[in-house]
């Protein structure tokens, strides 16, 4: 039995299961992320280190008429006092504010190297740099020591640092952000000023206001950048109504008297080095045959300026360009989500009327803490200016007191009514300021105090007033601060790539395959292909007369259509590439045949068995790796080359076994299929299967003349001739001459 009198011992530490802890720590951690981090406050619209940056720096004396210091003395207060983190990360938010193609309105004014829109991280080291706060950061700071905000201690407790900024302006929309925290992320456009204000002043004189109304204020977001927004005003409505969706930013361009297309502008955060690399990829590629050359001719005087030099003047630019929007980054989307910190402490996405909304109460609670933090001030002067103007009228009293009385301050409490400030305020005043007084200048001052108290009490008892001062301040700041919107509203369409084929000028090439797979191309259609160099080994197995912008299409020993642009084949120069490292053939097959023309082009597809049919080129090509389905063997068929059709309504079928049986059929004679085994073409009994099989078909149109090959010597059959050979399709068919009994293929011209 334990005994009652023994107590536990403390050991120091709490023992909790691992679940809990991790539960509890991961939830601190995001907590901290979202709140400490990653998302901005809707009141002054900044996240802690940006706070605690402009703070240091007006603590530094660093304001806009100041001169500037060196980044690595406000660096040194930043982390030292307020932000115990690392001072790169620190320093990357200092240049971020002061970068004007980052920052829509900067805070920080830099002087040195700073990034440039090529690089933005290529700015000098903070040891280099100097730094002061803008104009506008005033709007920030302005009301900082006049009782608007909370002060907290420090991470130290050693010092106190405010836990906003008392902002002006909804500085949040301003300027916008981007953050990633646990499970959210916020991504705020910045806007124009004058836009911003004017929807805030919308909404005080209209509470009932919505946001397609607000909308007709705040037209969209006005980036750094003088690129166009093309994004609809009903996509950018329903945008602010959902606080979800994505703007889409354009560059923009000029058509030159030479000729060339000059990019002046490219969207928000885009490099014009990215660009120019993207084009150059394209053009080193073969994929933009309409321009000859790229230059970067960006400067001081043009931040931006990318020349496109075309080949001539007959390319149309307008296509071109939308080829280059969509392919490239001059036309670039940006997330909106706007995801911030509300009043009540908590991450929310909010919609432009909330958001607003929100800050207009911000701003009038703060406005109101101005006005009683003055109103004290005021009232507090004025009972100090009540006891001197007594102590003025008694002088010699007073005098007298402060002389003779061991407790001046009691006695001149007793002797006059005043209260203990009054007291203590007279005596710490010098008999020489106090006799210097004039009884006047103190009346006139009460006066001057009292009407500015007077202003201040109907404020804060008039909910309409104390809105008109809010709103008279924010027409101010705007008058002072605002300026024309840069990024320019234009809606147009999405642009749409070129189809690659249109890209490709259209040119004669040989296509060779060889007998081991290995695949090429030559320019022009009088190509020696048998003369070609081959691997050892290796040799010429067919080859097919198409154009730059045609597919070719591959057949394996399956009977499986593999295909391919004929202009992305390697060049006849060398040896080709082996077809297995485009396309994935099962275990064992090898290519046997090949093809191209047009879609509608019909090719005759057959076996070596004798089976065949029609089929239009279409079916013969697909983006399968693996490719598809196409003729159907019987055991041990092997495929024969395709033979092309000019004229699928007059032409003959021809086929013809390797012993000399050769048939002509009207192409009406055998089917179209889109796949399959097909029928019959020429039959070849059963008995002689082992030894005869048939070694080519060929389409044969009126005007044209077959070549039967055998081994060196070529007979000629024009189409008159061929009749002594039509015949039933699925027949013998007619036996060559003799010694033409042992053919090696046909050939049509």
């Amino acid at each position: 039995m334990t005994d009652p009198t023994i107590r536990p011992t403390f050991h120091g530490f709490e023992q909790i299961p691992l679940r809990e802890y991790a539960e509890r720590a991961y939830l601190d951690y995001s907590m901290y992320v979202v709140l400490d981090r990653a998302l901005p406050f809707v009141g002054d619209g900044l996240k802690p280190v940006q706070r605690r940056i402009i703070y240091a720096m007006s603590e530094l004396g660093l304001n806009a008429g100041a001169k500037p210091k060196k980044s690595a003395r406000t660096v040194g207060d930043v982390i030292g006092k307020y932000h115990p983190h690392g001072d790169s990360a620190c320093y990357e938010a200092l240049v971020l504010m002061a970068q004007p193609f980052s920052y829509r309105y900067p805070l920080i004014e830099g002087q040195g190297n700073f990034g440039s829109t090529d690089d933005p991280k290529s700015f000098a080291a903070m040891r280099y740099t100097e730094s002061k706060l803008t104009p506008i950061a005033e709007v920030l700071l302005g009301e900082l020591g006049q009782g608007t905000v909370d002060w907290v201690p420090n991470f130290d407790g050693t010092l106190e640092e405010p836990s906003w900024m008392p902002a002006r302006l909804p500085h949040l929309l301003l300027n916008g952000t981007t953050g990633i925290a646990v499970g959210m992320a916020t991504d705020v456009p910045p806007h124009n000023l004058n836009e911003v204000v004017s929807a805030c002043v919308r909404l005080l004189d209209d509470p009932d206001a919505t946001v397609a109304d607000l909308c007709g204020h705040v037209r969209g977001p006005d980036y750094p950048t003088t690129a166009e927004i093309i994004t609809g005003a009903n996509e950018l409505r329903t945008m602010y109504e959902t606080g979800n969706g994505s703007v889409r930013a354009r560059g923009t361009w000029i058509k030159e008297g030479t000729g060339n297309f000059v990019v002046t502008a490219l969207p928000y955060q885009v490099s014009p080095s990215k660009v120019i690399e993207q084009i150059a990829a394209q053009m080193r590629a073969k994929k933009l045959p309409w321009l000859e050359d790229i230059r970067d001719e960006s400067d001081h005087a043009n931040p931006v300026r990318v020349v496109l030099i075309p080949r001539s003047n007959r390319v149309d630019a307008e296509q071109l360009m939308g080829h280059l929007f969509a392919t490239t980054d001059l036309e670039k989307s940006y997330r909106v989500n706007l995801n911030i910190i509300g009043l009540d402490g908590k991450p929310q996405v909010k919609n432009l009327k909330m958001l607003l909304q929100e800050w207009l109460t911000f701003r009038s609670s703060t406005v109101t803490k101005r006005l009683k933090y003055r109103q004290e001030k005021l009232e507090r002067r004025l009972h100090l200016l009540e006891g001197l103007l007594v102590a003025f009228l008694n002088l010699d009293e007073v005098i007298r007191i402060i002389r003779t009385e061991d407790e001046p301050k009691a006695a001149l409490i007793a002797r006059f009514g005043l209260s203990d400030d009054q007291a203590e305020y007279i005596l710490e005043t010098r008999l020489k300021q106090l006799a210097r007084l004039e009884e006047m200048k103190i009346r006139g001052e009460q006066d001057e105090l009292a009407k500015e108290l007077e202003r201040i009490v109907a404020i804060l008892g008039s909910p309409s007033k104390l809105k008109k001062l809010v709103k008279d301040e924010l027409l101010a700041d705007a008058k002072k601060f605002g300026d024309e919107r840069r990024s320019p509203l234009v809606q147009r369409g999405a642009a749409q790539a070129i189809d690659e084929n249109e890209l490709v000028p259209s040119e004669p090439v040989t296509v060779v395959l060889s007998e081991k797979g290995w695949i090429r191309q030559a320019k022009g259609h009088d190509v020696d292909a048998a003369g070609l160099s081959y691997r050892d080994g290796d040799g010429l197995l067919a080859a097919v007369k198409s154009r730059s912008t045609q597919q070719v299409a591959f057949l394996d020993s399956q009977g499986r259509s593999y295909s391919s642009a004929a202009h992305s084949l390697p060049s006849a120069r060398g040896n080709g590439e082996p077809l297995t490292g485009r396309f994935s053939p099962a275990s064992g097959a090898s290519f046997q045949a090949l093809a191209s023309g047009d879609n509608d082009s019909r090719f005759v597809l057959a076996s070596s068995h004798g089976y065949g049919f029609v089929t239009r080129f279409e079916n013969l090509t697909g983006r399968n790796k693996a490719g598809k389905a196409m003729l159907n063997l019987t055991p041990n068929a092997r495929v024969l080359q395709p033979a092309a059709m000019a004229n699928p309504e007059a032409d003959r079928i021809v086929a013809v076994t390797n012993v000399g049986h050769l048939l002509a059929i009207p192409a009406g004679d055998l089917p179209e299929l889109d796949k399959g085994k097909g029928n019959k073409l020429i039959d070849i009994p059963k008995a002689k299967l082992a030894t005869e099989r048939v070694v080519a078909v060929a389409a044969v149109s009126p005007g044209q003349t077959l070549q039967v090959r055998s081994g060196q010597r070529t007979m000629s059959l024009s189409f008159k001739e061929l009749e002594a050979y039509l015949g039933a399709r699925a027949t013998r068919g007619g036996l060559l001459p003799r010694g033409w009994q042992k053919v090696d293929g046909l050939a049509v011209e």
